[in-house]
C-alpha cells in the first residue's frame, strides 16, 4: 500500500468525508556514533548536516506509517489532517511527533431513477 494514497495533509477531495478518530505518535530514532561526530563537527565548521535530516526523513516516514496502519486496523479508510511537529535534534538521536484523524468516505444513500 502506497502511503500517498491514504495520507492528506488537508482533507481529501471528490467525496463527503467523515473524520474519525485523532492518532499521534512520537518517533525516536538513535543517529549511528561515528556519523553523530562528524555531524558534530559539521555543526561547528558550518554545512548541511545530512545525516540528521535523513534520519528526521526517516523517522517521519515510519511515524505516518504507524498512525496509517493503526487507522487502517480500526477500520478508517486513511488518514487526514496530518501534521508533523517540528523535529527535535539531540545529541544521539531526532525525536519527531506526527498527528492526523482516521478518515473514511460517506457512502451516498442516493438511488438513480428507474425508467
Amino acid at each position: 500500500m502506497s502511503q500517498h494514497d491514504h495520507v492528506y495533509v488537508g482533507r481529501p477531495t471528490g467525496a463527503e468525508i467523515l473524520v474519525g478518530r485523532l492518532y499521534l505518535r512520537t518517533h525516536v530514532a538513535a543517529a549511528n556514533v561515528v556519523k553523530d561526530l562528524v555531524e558534530n563537527v559539521k555543526n561547528v565548521l558550518g554545512g548541511r548536516m545530512g545525516h540528521y535530516g535523513k534520519l528526521i526523513d526517516a523517522a517521519a516516514d515510519a511515524a505516518i506509517e504507524e498512525i496509517l496502519s493503526a487507522a487502517i486496523a480500526d477500520g478508517y479508510e486513511g488518514i487526514c489532517d496530518l501534521r508533523i511537529v517540528s523535529p527535535t535534534v539531540v545529541e544521539g538521536g531526532v525525536e519527531i511527533v506526527v498527528y492526523g484523524n482516521g478518515f473514511t468516505r460517506a457512502v451516498s444513500n442516493h438511488r438513480s431513477a428507474e425508467a
